[in-house]
Order: structure tokens, then sequence, then C-alpha cells
């Protein structure tokens, strides 16, 4: 079986592919330059099936320009670079590992916050008056005295990108609608918990896409958590694989 010649039928068949993804992986460097018969047929051996073992199994777990990189590259003769393109992978499968649990934890204060967040307002304005201001939307100064905070934060917190209250057309000046006043009141609990804006904007930026659910949310993180152990699974098995063809070739 190691001997034995492929044609470029033999091996499609063996991966399940057609003949010229065969030869597009041949041309892009994905397998070995084959060896040509006189009448320019490509002919493979076991190192191209190998190749392109590795090649699919990474594909699982890097995806196919990054595994398309490697393999490129250590048919280039350079095998420390492609082995830098794994490592670089795997370092970037941490930062999202690492930015999913922080997310996380930052969620979990937040619920810890929740009975604070869902206080009554303090005693001043009537409720008729109230209930004006949350038709039209709040101004800044409003949301600053809710929120014990001065109008300087609110802006900082504007700046970062954490709220974005619309103007009021002819004024100018920021409304905060419903929205805006529950995201002032997540970045108002976060930071008494010391948590950073890196920390804060990705739970806002997932409350947002999930309606403002809490536990849709947390639902959404567990998912997450899930398919990054499968693609950690995923580049272990394509690395073992690369592994066998290095020490094949």
């Amino acid at each position: 079986m190691t001997d034995r010649r492929l044609r470029t039928v033999d091996l499609a068949r063996l991966a399940g592919l057609s003949t010229q993804q065969i030869r597009n992986y041949e041309e892009a460097g994905v397998l070995p330059e084959a060896e040509r018969t006189e009448s320019g047929y490509r002919v493979f051996g076991a190192a191209h099936r190998q190749a392109l073992l590795a090649y699919r199994a990474l594909v699982k777990g890097y995806g196919p320009v990054t595994a398309a990189r490697i393999m490129r590259t250590v048919h280039e003769g350079d095998v420390p670079a492609a082995l830098a393109l794994v490592d670089e992978a795997h370092a970037e499968l941490h930062r999202e590992r690492t930015a999913l649990r922080a997310t996380g934890e930052a969620l979990e204060a937040l619920t810890r916050e929740a009975p604070a967040r869902e206080a009554p307002e303090p005693a001043g304005a009537s409720e008729p008056a109230a209930g004006a201001a949350a038709s039209r939307g709040l101004r800044i100064g409003e949301v600053a005295r809710r929120l014990g905070v001065r109008t300087s934060t609110l802006r900082v917190w504007e700046a970062a990108g954490l709220v974005s209250p619309p103007r009021e057309r002819g004024t100018g000046y920021r409304l905060y609608g419903p929205a805006e006043v529950r995201d002032a009141r997540i970045v108002h609990s976060l930071r008494r918990g010391h948590h950073l804006f890196s920390q804060i904007r990705p739970v806002l930026e997932e409350l947002r896409r999930e309606g403002g659910s809490e536990t849709a949310l947390r639902s959404a993180l567990a998912a997450r958590g899930e398919t990054l152990t499968a693609r950690s699974r995923a580049m272990l098995a394509g690395a073992g694989r690369l592994h066998d063809y290095l020490d094949v070739g």
C-alpha cells in the first residue's frame, strides 16, 4: 500500500473528492507536487494520501484558509514556520476562551447586582412627570441622578461605545430610552465590580443580540463554550495528523 502509485481519480476516490479538487489542492500547494507520466498524467503516492488526510483533518479545527497555509508552508520546506501557524491558531483559541470566561464572570456579577438594579427609583418627580419623561426619553442629567454618577461618567461610557443614546432633533440633547437606560445601569453595576470596559462590552453586545435577556445570554455563552471545546478537540486531531505526516516526510 505504501508503494502504490495512485492516479488522480484513485486519490479522489480514497478521500471522497472530485478529481478537480485534487488538482486544485496540488496547484495550491496543499499536496506536494505530483510526478508526471510521459503523457503528462499526475502520479501520486502514499505521501500525497497522508498530506490529503492531514489537510482535511486540519480544516475541521483550523479552517480551510489556515489549514492550506500550514500545508503550503510545510511543502515549501519551512516546517518551523508551519508550526508557528499552528501555535498562532491555538493562541487565538485561547484568547477567545479567555474572553468568553470574562464575559461569563461579568454576567454572573451582573446577576448578583440584579436586586440593586431593579430597586424602585428614589422619590422625587411626580408620577405623571416621570411618565412623561419616560415617553420622550431621559436626558443625561436625569440618568446621572438616577444612577448616582456624574454626567461626565456617562459621556466617558458613551465615548467607549458602551452606551449610545440618540440625539433629540433640534436641540441635539442626548435622550436615553429604556434600552439606553438599561445599558447604563449594566455598565454602572459592572464598573462597581471593577470590571474593565473590555469585559463589559461583550456582555452588552450579547444582551442586545439576545434581546436583553440574561437567560438567553447565558445559554448563548454555554453554546459558544461547547463550540470552542469542539474546535479545540478538532485542532488536536488535526495537529496529530500533521505530526504523522511530518514523520512520513
